[in-house]
């Protein structure tokens, strides 16, 4: 029992405490949501508080769609997926992308939103079709 004590520890991670094997791009889908209308909220409101609290909800809910379709591209997709949709790659890049810095995260552009939602109701689209074969 001692010796149990001594030996050392290995941490491991998922984007759940056990991988489960369920995976939605719905949940990407409604952070992204969120941040659109967070995005119209904070355009629509002069105070200065409000919008202060807006952009840090915005940024962490653009991480979380990127957490999220991460989770898909590399934990969900396996290369027979990326043969026959070869256009997943860079989906996810692009969609990743808009979540980001450059995107939805770091700006205020409804229509960054908009594009950023268009890109994952495409790979909604493509996990469906995988679902049913």
């Amino acid at each position: 029992m001692f010796v149990s004590l001594l030996r050392r520890r290995t941490t491991v991670s998922a984007h759940c405490d056990l991988p489960c094997g369920v995976y939605d791009p719905a949940q990407a889908r409604i952070e992204a949501e969120s941040v659109k209308a967070i995005i119209e909220k904070y355009n629509a409101n002069e105070d200065p508080a409000f919008r202060t609290r807006a952009i840090v909800i915005k940024e962490q809910r653009s991480n979380l769609v990127k957490e999220h379709l991460w989770v898909l591209w590399t934990d969900y997709f396996k290369p027979p997926h990326f043969e026959k949709y070869p256009q997943l790659h860079t989906l996810f890049n692009e969609a990743t992308k808009l979540a980001g810095a450059a995107g939805t995260k770091g700006g205020l552009d409804v229509k960054v939103a908009d594009d950023l939602l268009a890109r994952i109701a495409e790979i909604d689209k493509i996990f469906w079709e995988t679902k049913q074969a």
